[in-house]
């Protein structure tokens, strides 16, 4: 199993418009091979002394802090899913134009889990 987890911030005006890109992305992620999709709007994100969520995506305010992942098999199909990403293959009919986010301050990464519980516990081991 390979997870790819994104945190980011969007304007709180731009709710809808996220919504409807991340509905893309999440069936994009899908027919590509993804198992699962989950994307979190900020209920309760508190400011921290040292760090927090709006700190680490540099959120001004008005802007709402997004979490998600993508749980993929394996590494190899992220790895093709990624590149069909990058050549833009399945985005011909995209017509949201710009995202409803900054993408500079988007922060990702590619994770091996070392537990899981409950409904992925298939990954153990």
């Amino acid at each position: 199993m390979y997870v790819a987890v994104a945190a980011l911030s969007v304007p709180e005006a731009n709710k809808d418009k996220y919504i409807e890109a991340a509905e893309f992305m999440a069936n994009w992620s899908m027919d590509h091979g993804a198992l699962e999709v989950m994307e979190a709007w900020e209920f309760e994100v508190p400011d921290g002394k040292t760090t927090d969520f709006r700190k680490a995506v540099a959120a001004p305010e008005g802007e709402k802090i997004v979490t998600g992942w993508v749980i993929w098999p394996d590494k190899e199909t992220f790895d093709k899913a990624n590149e069909a990403m990058m050549k833009g293959e399945g985005f011909e009919d995209y017509s949201m134009g710009n995202p409803p986010f900054d993408g500079s301050r988007l922060i990702y990464g590619g994770f091996e889990p070392l537990l899981t519980k409950g409904r992925n516990e298939r990954g153990n081991g």
